[in-house]
């Protein structure tokens, strides 16, 4: 576990990220990061969840419909 404080950025508050965790997540100043509400919080990940979301569909309607896609690449 890490443990994260508060700090003042303007008239918003913000948090540090340490260098480690930066490194770990694979981010560098100016990425994004997506917090996503979930049971007891927020889970902090660098994938989209909408992209996601919208990419286990494709996935889906590729694998039921893998012989159209096949004669529409020819």
């Amino acid at each position: 576990m890490t443990e994260l404080k508060l700090t003042s950025i303007g008239n918003s508050v913000g948090v540090v990220l340490p260098k480690e965790m930066l490194v770990k997540l694979g981010l560098q100043k100016g990425d994004t990061l997506h917090a996503v509400e979930i049971e007891n919080g927020f889970r902090l990940t660098t994938a989209d969840p909408e992209f996601e979301a919208q990419m286990a569909v494709a996935r889906r309607i590729m694998k039921e419909r893998r012989a159209v896609l096949r004669e529409l690449a020819k």
